[in-house]
């Protein structure tokens, strides 16, 4: 069994469900990008890669069950479980529920490891390829004018750049945050 695969296949059954609080798109426009640049954080800067994708894969589930407030906890608590039933070590599951706690940087959680480190930095860089989906919170959940809208992406963006810890993360991304500024002045 390859456990990687059997998570991912988990996320993206759970973000099909119509119980899906934000549907499937999450599972393309932020689950598949962050995945992407964790594993590319990894390959630059090392970490235990398994664990690192896994708490890639399993990040937001809990936002995706049960919605975004402490999804952070939601989610770590979903990932132990779901990792038992896949007879996954009890050790790494600990390791993998530490860096779900761990990632959110409107928490300005302790990172310890570089496995929660390169989590953290996957999901803000991931915002920078799902404008669309930012541009919809603030239109459609958050109910702001276009105007408001476009400031407070713009802000949002601008504080997520400036979670960024890594200098590799800000090489990758430089040019998409460049950009983005350049259309939201």
């Amino acid at each position: 069994m390859d456990i990687i695969e059997e998570v991912k296949k988990f996320v993206e059954a759970e973000c099909k469900k119509p119980t899906s609080k934000y549907g499937n798109e999450p599972f393309e426009f932020h689950f598949v990008p962050v995945v992407n640049y964790a594993q590319q954080l990894a390959d630059e800067l090392g970490g235990d890669k398994e664990i690192i994708i896994i708490s890639a894969w399993l990040h937001d589930i809990g936002s995706i069950i049960y919605g975004r407030e402490n999804h952070h906890i939601t989610g770590a608590e979903i990932a132990e479980k779901k990792l038992k039933e896949l007879n996954y070590p009890a050790d790494r599951i600990e390791l993998v529920k530490k860096c779900i706690l761990n990632h959110r940087g409107s928490q300005n959680r302790n990172q310890e490891t570089i496995e929660e480190q390169i989590l953290a930095e996957a999901d803000v860089l991931s915002n920078f390829d799902s404008i669309g989906g930012i541009f919809k919170a603030a239109l459609v959940y958050e109910n702001l004018p276009q105007k408001e809208a476009t400031k407070s992406v713009r802000q949002k963006l601008e504080n997520k750049w400036k979670q960024l810890h890594f200098q590799k993360s800000k090489e990758i991304i430089k040019p998409k945050y460049d950009a983005v500024m350049l259309l939201l002045r």
